[in-house]
């Protein structure tokens, strides 16, 4: 059976930037901004994401094109080794758990949106902690939504990559931004908004720490998914006409993009009523629907709070996708099965973990060291597969790879003309910048 492929370029951008915009970009962002001292965390950021992103990206998009296979087999090709597959395999595991844990949270945003249309979650700070407590700790609302999210991702991912993926990605991506662009305007138009996009815009350079460029640091790398073979899974959909430097650059800039315009929505709304821009991880389900609740009429608040957590939601979605596809399509080429066998497969093992993964936190308590098994989880991905993984590819395509093939692959085959200067930049950071970079991720 021929290796199917994205359609079209701007199906290719849309599907390839939904895998690296997601809830990373609406929640961490503005909550890591608001603790790091807002502009100047940004511009350290931007350097991060152009100089860490863009490299990172083209190592796994290098690597998926010239493999043209699942991740697994993919790092074999491109590095000529079987043991380069492991790599492959820590992707496709880290994404598995990453979809099991991050079902949950999106099953939270999922949950918020109906409760935001029936006006449950809108009121004191005080009734939004506690709704949100009873929800992460219900032994009910809790898992049934992640299942309900984990099947409308099998939904789109069982149809394919043209009819699911690229399909849904043209719909969701230009959705999502005309919904951040909506929910600006809204934000904006308070009374005080002014405040927060200074906030978010004006920099304060004595507000820069080495915490604060090391929260840049990891902002930048786990924004863009580096480290989960996303990008590389992706990439094996490419054409051979696909320009991968262009590519890699615009999917940067707009991840960057909906960072920013999630701190236009969020920030001017917080400052509106007083809240502090370093509210924390709580920011978005306990701070915000009270904020909601406080800045406009119940009329109207129901409405903004239900279209906040609908475009929550919208964005985990993008994400969950791509995640969904990696064990997809791994099963399909190394266990020659259908590719409706193995998304159910990948669907019922990832129910499995979100399911554990949300009781975890309040009905059944489960894991080790003291933390619950979605932290469990949590932390064994970001802190150490996604950075290892990310280390291992780019010494690969650095170092192991053949410098030819990485050069046909930059070029396209020759179709894109590469200056001298260039490459050797591109190779120097592969080679020196990135490693160092991403191993003081995993260091820290």
């Amino acid at each position: 059976m021929a290796k199917e492929h994205f359609a079209s370029k701007i199906g290719v951008v849309l599907a390839t930037a939904g895998s690296a915009v997601g809830l990373g970009n609406i929640w961490r962002f503005p909550t890591t901004t608001g603790e790091n001292g807002g502009a100047a965390f940004i511009l350290v950021y931007m350097a991060f994401a152009l100089f860490l992103g863009v490299p990172g990206m083209l190592c796994e998009f290098i690597v998926g094109r010239h493999g043209g296979s699942n991740p697994v087999r993919a790092y074999i090709r491109a590095g000529g080794n079987r043991r380069w597959s492991l790599i492959g395999m820590m992707g496709a595991l880290s994404a598995c758990m990453i979809l099991g844990f991050y079902s949950v949270v999106a099953g939270w945003c999922l949950y918020y949106m109906y409760a935001a249309y029936d006006g449950m979650v809108l009121g004191t700070r005080e009734m939004a902690t506690q709704k949100f407590e009873a929800l992460q700790g219900g032994a009910i609302a809790s898992p049934l939504m992640a299942l309900t999210f984990i099947v409308i991702t099998h939904s789109i991912v069982v149809k394919g990559v043209r009819g699911g993926i690229e399909k849904a990605s043209k719909v969701m991506m230009p959705l999502l931004f005309l919904m951040l662009v909506g929910l600006i305007a809204v934000a904006c138009s308070l009374p005080g908004a002014w405040e927060g996009l200074k906030f978010l815009f004006l920099p304060d350079f004595s507000k820069i720490t080495p915490r604060v460029v090391f929260e840049a640091l990891g902002q930048a790398f786990f924004s863009i998914s580096l480290g989960t073979a996303c990008l590389c899974t992706y990439a094996a959909y490419f054409t051979k006409e696909q320009n991968l430097v262009r590519t890699s650059v615009q999917i940067v800039v707009i991840d960057m993009m909906v960072a920013v315009l999630a701190g236009m929505m969020i920030f001017p709304a917080a400052f509106s009523v007083g809240v502090e821009p370093d509210a924390g991880p709580s920011l978005i389900f306990i701070t915000l629907p009270s904020v909601f609740a406080k800045a406009f009429p119940l009329e109207v608040a129901w409405g903004v709070a239900m279209a906040f957590f609908a475009l929550l939601t919208l964005a985990a979605l993008t994400s969950t996708i791509s995640m969904h596809e990696i064990g997809t399509v791994v099963l399909v080429e190394e266990l020659k099965i259908s590719r409706t066998a193995a998304a159910m497969i990948v669907t019922v093992l990832c129910s499995v973990i979100s399911v554990l993964c949300a009781l975890s936190m309040g009905p059944v308590p489960m894991g080790v060291m003291g933390d619950s098994l979605f932290d469990n989880l949590d932390i064994l991905t970001s802190s150490i597969l996604m950075p290892l993984g990310s280390l291992m590819t780019t010494l690969m395509v650095g170092w192991a790879m053949p410098r030819r093939a990485v050069i046909r692959q930059l070029t396209s085959g020759g179709r894109f003309c590469l200056k001298a200067w260039q490459v050797s930049m591109f190779f120097f950071l592969v080679r020196f910048v990135c490693p160092v970079f991403i191993l003081a991720i995993l260091l820290g």
